[in-house]
């Protein structure tokens, strides 16, 4: 499987409905927090939006009602992936990803036979408080070479600068979440990126 070089992750259709129509090829609806009702709404919204784009949307977390609202991939992080049911995932034909941290994390990934692995944070992020200090892009090349041929996403602190040395240190694609969602201009700064990771397409 080969995954897009460019992986957006978003916290609702409103930024999916803004930002696909741009170019985008594949993107994260990562919402926490919210009840089931509108959680159904915004992966149905999110589905829609894709499907007129040509653009793959990844779940993260609610593998459940990706399998209800018909989506064909899904990202867990690793206490998400304690509690799912692998086999319910495999069965309704879902693609799957995993997030990890650490080695031990990444065993217990391998385990689970993924699609794709990421690995993060790679810099510095401010997306939320994590335990692990940045992974640094020498982690990447480790990974890579333990989780090949399965396609690696590097994510954590990474803008269009950095893209360079992140591909080049073997990931196949890069996540980003606020280098595009609090810059001043999000359209322009998604067509950067767009641009950027053209070379890696």
């Amino acid at each position: 499987m080969k995954l897009d070089p460019f992986y957006l992750i978003v916290d609702s259709a409103a930024w999916i409905e803004r930002l696909v129509p741009l170019g985008v090829k594949l993107v994260q609806l990562r919402i926490k927090d919210s009840d089931e009702a509108t959680l159904r709404t915004e992966i149905r919204r999110a589905n829609d939006v894709c499907a007129v784009h040509g653009c793959q949307l990844i779940v993260n977390d609610y593998w459940r009602l990706a399998i209800e609202k018909g989506c064909d991939f899904v990202h867990l992080g690793h206490e998400d992936l304690a509690a799912a049911d692998l086999l319910a995932i495999k069965y309704a034909g879902l693609k799957l990803g995993l997030s990890t941290h650490d080695h031990a994390e990444l065993e217990t990934a391998l385990a689970a036979e993924p699609d794709d692995i990421a690995l993060g944070p790679i810099y510095p992020t401010i997306l939320k408080k994590m335990k692990w200090r940045p992974q640094g892009v020498e982690r990447i090349g480790e990974w890579k070479r333990r989780v090949a041929p399965i396609p690696l996403v590097a994510i954590g602190g990474l803008n269009p600068d950095r893209l360079d040395g992140v591909f080049a240190a073997g990931a196949d694609s890069a996540a980003v979440v606020t280098d595009i969602t609090l810059n001043a201009d999000p359209e322009l700064r998604t067509r950067e990126w767009i641009e950027k990771t053209d070379p890696w397409r």
